[in-house]
């Protein structure tokens, strides 16, 4: 048997981080076992679904790099094979109209509970004989009323269900578009899916599907019901606490790799290993080891899950990843520095690609002003000497290397009889605007000497605008 596995999301909203790992475990079980994962987008809900949707829905998974052997297959456009499956369902015995009212309905359920029973459907159009005029009816799949369903699970186990305790429900509305669980079962069954994962919210439409397949006289597809995943308070996951959309993480500056590893773990565990490759994921990934119980967001995992990857992905990759979030910061990466240099420079003290992006910003834009505190703490008189000495330096330096540029920074320092923190703060300050850059000697490189002779000069000019100093150093 060839393992068929999909995901089959409602494009009614953006693609969410439940969502995001279904498709992963999906996704990785047909990997890992040689098969086939189908993409299905489950849009009968014409009121709700966008293409809006369906588009965020695509560019998550392709971020996330969730590549589909088969689809997208929409289902709006498989309403004639629905209306013949209904025909079937019909002709055989197994479905039947059903012309009750809302008002029936309700007046039915109000007994039912005044009784003290569990409100549902009570079967009374089976055997109805009346056709009433101008009453469209909806058609109800006729449930076998003895025996069970075991439903075996394969992260829960086995789930008995009584059939006495299933109603009847639609499977076509009056205008006769389908109801989900009726598209469901067609799908499953004319896309030969073997295993179905999905969240534990849909185990009670399971045996419902079940039964509509053993009508049919179809194969039943293997289900492993995935526990939900709550917010970092232990309560149901919100947009408050952390619901986003995957295309938000993107924003925020994670890169796909810290999201799947983090999704991965997030209900499943291979001993006491935290970090893992796509390839190790694909190889020890058991869709038996997903724990029954609900997992919560952990936010400070999933930054240090990144500042991970961010440090030890290759550099082409995370510069890649940068320069989108370059030019969500209004930078052109081509009017400087090479990324993946940038990115050497800067990876080991920045926890997403915006942070490294704004870090990165001085290297491609010139800075409207300094920092306040940096340049009052290291734009003083005292450090126009220092920064005239490093413009005659720097500008007769022969190799502008990050080598040349620290020997030539100690020697300086030397010779003034300085600690290097007093050179370089000042250089560092004037150069990137703030106190906070890469190593000097690599700031001062990647800049290029033009750049940094320019910031100098204007640093001093700050100074002495702000000090009175002239040109000497003395002031006045």
């Amino acid at each position: 048997m060839t393992v068929r596995t999909r995901f089959a999301p409602s494009p009614t909203g953006y693609l969410h981080i439940g969502g995001a790992r279904t498709a992963l475990f999906s996704w990785l079980y047909a990997r890992r076992h040689g098969g086939a994962f189908v993409l299905r987008v489950e849009d009968t809900d014409l009121e709700r679904s966008t293409q809006e949707s369906v588009n965020a829905i695509l560019e998550g998974m392709t971020w996330l790099g969730l590549d589909y052997d088969e689809g997208p297959f929409y289902q709006t456009h498989r309403f004639d094979r629905y209306r013949e499956i209904v025909r079937q369902l019909l002709d055989a015995g197994h479905a039947y109209h059903c012309y009750c009212s809302k008002e029936e309905l309700e007046s039915m359920r109000e007994q039912q509970r005044a009784r003290g029973e569990k409100p549902r459907y009570d079967g009374r159009c089976r055997v109805r004989t009346d056709v009433p005029k101008g009453v469209e009816p909806v058609v109800r799949f006729r449930n076998p009323t003895e025996g069970q369903v075991v439903v075996d699970d394969l992260i829960h186990g086995p789930i008995v269900f009584d059939n006495a305790e299933l109603d009847d429900l639609i499977i076509a509305r009056s205008d006769g578009t389908p109801t989900y669980n009726l598209t469901v079962v067609v799908d499953d069954m004319d896309m030969g899916i073997t295993h179905v994962v999905r969240g534990d919210d849909h185990i009670n439409n399971t045996p419902r599907q079940i039964n509509i397949l053993r009508a049919l006289g179809a194969p039943t597809p293997k289900y492993a019901h995935v526990a939900m995943i709550l917010g970092e308070d232990g309560k149901k996951l919100s947009k408050r606490q952390g619901a986003a959309s995957v295309i938000e993480y993107r924003d925020m500056g994670l890169l796909p790799e810290a999201v799947l590893n983090y999704l991965v773990r997030l209900g499943w565990s291979h001993g006491d290993q935290e970090i893992f490759t796509l390839d190790e994921m694909i190889e020890y990934f058991a869709i038996e080891d997903v724990n029954k119980a609900a997992s919560a967001l952990n936010h400070q995992k999933l930054l240090w899950l990144n500042q991970h990857y961010l440090k030890n992905s290759p550099v082409e990759h995370v510069a890649r990843h940068l320069s989108w979030h370059m030019g969500q910061q209004g930078l052109d990466p081509s009017t400087g520095p090479a990324l993946e240099r940038v990115v050497e420079a800067q990876r080991e003290r920045a926890k997403t690609l915006v942070e490294m992006a704004q870090n990165s910003a001085f290297f491609y834009r010139d800075f409207d002003g300094y920092d306040e505190k940096a340049a009052r703490k290291n734009l003083t008189a005292d450090a126009v000497p220092v920064l005239l000495d490093m413009i005659g330096a720097l500008s007769d330096l022969e190799e502008w290397s990050a080598a040349a540029i620290h020997g030539l920074v100690e020697a300086l320092a030397e010779r003034l009889e300085l600690k290097m923190g007093k050179v370089a703060q000042p250089l560092r300050v004037a150069c990137s605007g703030g106190s906070v850059s890469p190593p000097i000697d690599i700031t001062l490189e990647l800049l290029g000497r033009e750049c940094v002779l320019e910031r100098l000069q204007r640093a001093i000019d700050y100074i002495r605008s702000e000090t009175g100093v002239d040109e000497s150093g003395e002031a006045h």
